[in-house]
């Protein structure tokens, strides 16, 4: 059983803007704080067979250059790689082009910060009807199979059996909280509170194929 509240509290998320070459992008970050050291947190977000125990499978060349795919998902190329603080990439989805830059910094007592920040040019309608969520619930599951899999998960996930948790109660309720803050996030960004309660209560239907209970 997964204490959901505890690991959405777990969770800082944050959303701005960037002004990019090509404009102004949206920002979505999200941040936790990990009880291992930088360095194994760098192994698990870096090295394609600890990713695929938490996150996807994934092929490619990760050095930097390289093209990488995760598996009927994602996939990009590797623009940046600082080892063990910082690591960069495009983000390649549905015809879109975006970027992911991940930062890792040590805390005082041993533990890490995991700052992940995704960049994009939103489109403005899609933004209006899901706002952040549409992509912040995804990388909160995310943050989750890593929390998971850092206190000591199941070495080989069983894909079923993540997608059945999502459908239970359980995990639409955590679907659910997510897109909650998520709209929170946005309402704090300067979003009117009304569009952003509503966008992320679409997301939640989205997410959840139904309304949340």
């Amino acid at each position: 059983m997964i204490d959901v509240v505890h690991e959405i509290s777990s969770v800082d998320r944050r959303v701005g803007t960037r002004t990019l070459e090509a404009g102004e992008a949206r920002t979505v970050t999200v941040s936790r704080v990990y009880d291992t050291p930088r360095d194994d947190l760098w192994d698990a977000c870096t090295n394609p067979e600890r990713i695929s125990r938490w996150f996807l499978p994934i092929s490619g060349d990760l050095r930097p250059g390289g093209r990488y795919s995760f598996e009927g998902n994602a996939s990009g190329r590797i623009e940046r790689c600082e080892p063990p603080d910082r690591i960069a990439a495009t983000w390649e989805f549905g015809g879109q082009v975006s970027w992911v830059e991940l930062t890792l910094t040590s805390e005082p007592d041993g533990r890490t910060r995991f700052v992940l920040e995704h960049i994009a040019h939103a489109d403005d309608d899609m933004w209006a009807q899901f706002g952040p969520g549409a992509v912040g619930v995804g990388w909160d599951g995310g943050l989750l199979g890593l929390a998971l899999h850092v206190a000591g998960g199941a070495d080989q996930p069983d894909r079923a059996a993540v997608e059945a948790w999502q459908a239970s109660d359980e995990g639409r309720r955590f679907l659910a909280l997510s897109s909650e803050r998520w709209g929170e996030a946005s309402i704090a960004a300067g979003t009117d509170a009304e569009e952003a309660r509503a966008a992320a209560q679409r997301t939640t239907d989205a997410y959840t194929g139904q309304p949340a209970a």
